[in-house]
């Protein structure tokens, strides 16, 4: 049978995956895990009693889950939506007041009363003395330039790590103190010696470079740059949404296959029929126009020296030369770099093609999320007016 702990564990899971916004790329589910096996951690190695573990543990899985809700005052929406969710659970009463007090202990301001708050403050913050430090650092400062749209720069970011490793942040169980604090202290010395060698960087140029203006070529790089990174992840977006679709689609035919359509030689499911039919070929619909928006589409591969001369072809896109020889490519890249007119005509071109898949990507997943949208709906009204006639 499971658990409460398990069907905690799978209750947040489809939470954070139904509801969690996906700026959220470090409160998510993986944070919530982390969390759950150093709460887990502290407590096989404390004195604590089953009951309260089992309220840690249960704390550790639901700490965050108002994430899926709101950014702010997250901690509030976490205890309304963990009371809900126990008491369906027929958890009694003690336990989840309990449990609300520890998930409030996670504030950041708050100063823990007990050992039980001890734990759960030492496991949230167990990352900043894990391997995995530098990485989940780096997942919110993403988090915080995501939501509050404010970017930090690298000496910006160190000095805000230094100031909570040193001022803001501590330690409160003697299992954390004796085996967290060391490495905590360790990531403090590394981020001090990083910020001192960004200084002595910053210094050096600040020596060898004249105040001057920016060249407005620069800008204009910048701009090729950032565009073209915004397509590209625009473009990775939409290869994602239609792989969803295919999936999810394959999963609806997978379990119609296996479980409608046999129960139709049924002479008394003849009813199912036509829904199910329904269901299924909007379903195929659905994947075949999701294919077509990932589908590629390559060109020729081949141009003319004339082509070159007259500026027609766009070399920084691999369709147009892979069928090239290299010295034919070598020549005519030459020529591109030579010529500055025709670097950014070829930049021009490339974004403007880009923003032609790009189009025809969205149009298509459009399409596509209709069909899916009116398959859905349509489907369920056939089985619903099909279970009626049958009555």
């Amino acid at each position: 049978m499971e658990t409460l702990v398990e069907k905690t564990d799978n209750f947040v899971s489809n939470l954070f995956a139904k509801k969690l916004p996906e700026t959220c790329i470090y409160h998510n589910y993986t944070h919530t895990k982390r969390v759950f096996k150093s709460t887990k951690e502290i407590i096989d190695n404390t004195n604590i009693s089953e009951e309260d573990t089992q309220a840690l543990l249960l704390t550790a899985l639901l700490h965050d889950t108002g994430y899926s809700e709101s950014l702010d005052n997250h901690e509030e929406h976490s205890v309304r939506i963990s009371t809900a969710f126990l008491k369906e659970q027929n958890v009694s009463e003690e336990t989840i007041i309990k449990i609300s007090s520890l998930i409030m202990a996670t504030k950041m301001e708050h100063q823990p009363t007990n050992l039980l708050e001890e734990v759960i403050r030492d496991a949230d913050a167990s990352h900043l003395a894990k391997e995995y430090f530098k990485e989940t650092s780096e997942f919110l400062r993403q988090e915080f330039e995501l939501n509050c749209k404010e970017n930090y720069s690298n000496s910006d970011w160190l000095k805000i790590n230094i100031d909570f490793l040193q001022n803001k942040h501590k330690f409160y169980t003697e299992y954390a103190l004796k085996n967290w604090q060391p490495k905590k202290e360790e990531h403090l010395l590394k981020i001090l010696n990083e910020q001192a060698a960004l200084k002595k960087k910053k210094k050096k140029q600040k020596l060898k470079k004249l105040v001057k203006e920016e060249s407005p070529e620069k800008g204009i790089q910048t701009l090729f740059r950032v565009t073209l990174r915004n397509h590209l992840k625009l473009s990775d977006i939409a290869d994602t949404k239609a792989n969803i679709l295919l999936s999810v689609n394959a999963i609806i035919i997978s379990l119609a296959l296996s479980n409608l359509i046999p129960k139709l030689d049924n002479p008394s499911n003849q009813y199912l029929i036509y829904p199910t039919l329904i269901f299924i070929v909007f379903s195929i619909i659905s994947m075949l126009l999701s294919v077509l928006a990932t589908r590629p589409n390559v060109t020729g591969g081949e141009f003319t020296r004339k082509e070159i001369e007259e500026k027609k072809v766009n070399l920084l896109f691999f369709g147009n030369f892979h069928k090239m020889p290299l010295d034919e490519y070598k020549w005519a890249m030459h020529e591109l770099m030579d010529d500055k007119d025709y670097i950014y005509d070829t930049m021009i071109k490339d974004l403007y093609f880009l923003g032609k898949v790009l189009h025809r990507k969205y149009k298509i997943l459009r399409i596509t999320y209709t069909v899916f949208m009116i398959g859905f709906i349509t489907s369920s009204i056939s089985f619903v007016i099909a279970f009626n006639t049958l009555q």
